[in-house]
């Protein structure tokens, strides 16, 4: 009779590689899973009764932005309440690492609505190494990480717009540095500063270091407009002219011209995949969505100066503000870290802007000076609905991610609900995946793709990275209106073989560990 660590029985196991469901008992002794099949005479530890729910490889959110707050039990639960075990940090070009105490610094400013304050040890400055070593069984989550480029440009060249030039080997030292400490490929974030000022050949000597590799650029591309990504002929041009697998960040709008660009890509030679979560609305800074780079240009501090300035304001409300006016008035006030206007978490801009009597160009002046920047909106998609949603997700390129944020009084419901919403709507009601399309989207492929190892799968000897579940119940309950709401019908995780989520409540345990390229991080 054999005697494990933890024996799930009964369960319907979705084995993560494409394979169909089949029932099952799971044997895991220490970290790994070491025997699938019927145990019955088996023993263990501590027993989960899985009969009636689906055991499925532990889910890896490939965009989300925990980079602060991933030690918050209340995140924490968030994920785990929808079956996520490993995330993947470093996004939209923009994070901690690597930089020093001026770069840290200005990430927490310009990036506070979405990654927030650094941890302490990691704020005077940090290489990737450190940043790991700080996630390293700090929580019950496993990290990995991505290179940033705009942080990796803010620490050689600083804010401003000017090309790379003779510091462009500097550049590449960093960029290998942070891939030799484990990284598991390097992020832009294009319509962000300073990564906006990046040119095609400044991307392309970034690029080469993670194309040796096979380590994935991961692109949060220069225009999503239109709903038809013409930022994607510029990431083509990157992975033909280096080799480097090409990722696309929270690919969304058009179905039939968005598949169309990838076709472009594979025809082209270039391995491209991509990322969604499973909403309409987005969520940025709004600094971003509402000001011309030229103006966010010299940081924070420059920024601010020219908001404040009559001139520049009266030619931004003749010459920008018109045309940005019906994408951005619908956009909702996640986060404003002025207390002054903490009211407008929650309302529309052109809500905001009545209330007020300011008109729109004045209200997103203020608002932006009042908060050093420091505000976020949940923002329509650009063209596109539910129908190209699902289309983009039934397309064998796609894996899931939320992209949460989750700072502020009224954040993005994707956070709480963007995994347990794939697979009770889209999986169960609307039938866009079967169970074993949905371990392959949402842990098979990013594992594979991000060199995850021995994780993403359920079989002998890979490690025990476990969701279990019911089908019938499992389902979003966050709304636009009511976004921190716990999702529903995942009882048990395991992460490492430990139980980190039992009968739907946290252990405490936190062996979640900072899974480097290659690594299965034991």
């Amino acid at each position: 009779m054999s005697a494990y660590d933890v024996l799930l029985r009964g369960g319907t196991v979705v084995d993560g590689a494409g394979g169909p469901p089949y029932t099952a008992d799971i044997g895991v002794r220490g970290a790994r899973i070491e025997a699938i099949g019927q145990l019955t005479d088996a023993t263990g530890r501590t027993e989960v009764d899985a009969t009636g729910r689906m055991v499925l490889p532990g889910f890896v959110d490939t965009h989300v932005h925990a980079d602060a707050v991933l030690t918050r039990p209340d995140v924490q639960e968030a994920m785990l309440r929808q079956g996520i075990t490993s995330v993947i940090l470093g996004q939209d070009g923009l994070s901690f690492a690597p930089g020093s105490a001026a770069t840290v610094d200005y990430v927490a400013r310009y990036f506070a609505a979405v990654d927030g304050t650094p941890p302490e040890p990691l704020a005077a400055g940090c290489t990737v190494a450190d940043l790991l070593a700080y996630y390293d069984r700090r929580t019950p989550l496993n990290v990995a990480y991505l290179v940033p480029l705009g942080t990796v440009r803010h620490e050689v060249l600083g804010p401003d717009d000017r090309p790379a030039g003779t510091d462009l080997p500097a550049l590449v030292r960093l960029v290998e540095q942070g891939l030799d400490d484990g990284a598991v490929g390097v992020s832009t974030g294009l319509e962000y500063v300073p990564g906006a000022f990046a040119d095609l050949a400044e991307l392309t000597a970034l690029c080469r270091p993670g194309a040796r590799l096979g380590a994935p650029y991961v692109s949060h591309l220069r225009s999503y407009d239109g709903g038809t990504a013409p930022g994607m002929p510029e990431a083509q041009a990157l992975g033909r002219a280096t080799g480097i697998p090409v990722h696309v960040s929270h690919y969304r709008g058009l179905a039939e011209p968005l598949v169309g660009r990838l076709e472009d890509c594979r025809a082209d030679g270039v391995d491209a995949t991509f990322d969604s979560y499973p909403h309409l609305y987005g969520n940025t800074i709004l600094a971003m969505k509402a000001l011309p780079p030229h103006v966010q240009a010299g940081g924070v501090n420059a920024t601010l100066r020219r908001l404040a300035e009559p001139e520049v304001r009266a030619t931004l409300a003749r010459e920008w503000f018109p045309a940005i006016k019906p994408s951005t008035a619908p956009a909702i006030f996640g986060y404003v870290a002025s207390e002054k206007y903490r009211w407008a978490e929650g309302l529309t801009v052109a809500q905001a802007s009545a209330r007020t009597g300011l008109a729109f160009a004045d209200l997103i002046c203020e608002i932006l000076l009042a908060s050093d920047l420091a505000v976020g909106a949940i923002i329509p998609t650009p063209g596109g609905d539910e129908s190209d949603l699902r289309a983009l997700l039934r397309d064998d390129r796609h894996m899931g991610c939320s992209d949460a944020i989750y700072l502020g009084g009224h954040p993005h419901p994707r956070g709480w609900g963007a995994f347990a919403r794939f697979l009770g709507h889209h999986t169960r009601d609307l039938g866009d995946w079967t169970w074993a399309q949905a371990a392959a989207h949402l842990a098979g492929r990013p594992a594979e793709r991000f060199q995850l190892a021995q994780r993403g799968m359920l079989a002998e000897s890979a490690v025990a990275d476990i969701v279990v579940f019911d089908p019938h119940t499992v389902a979003d309950r966050a709304t636009y209106d009511d976004p921190r709401q716990l999702a529903v019908g995942v009882s048990d995780v395991l992460v490492g073989g430990e139980l980190v989520l039992s009968a739907g409540t946290l252990t405490g345990a936190t062996p979640g560990r900072a899974l480097r390229r290659g690594e299965p991080g034991l």
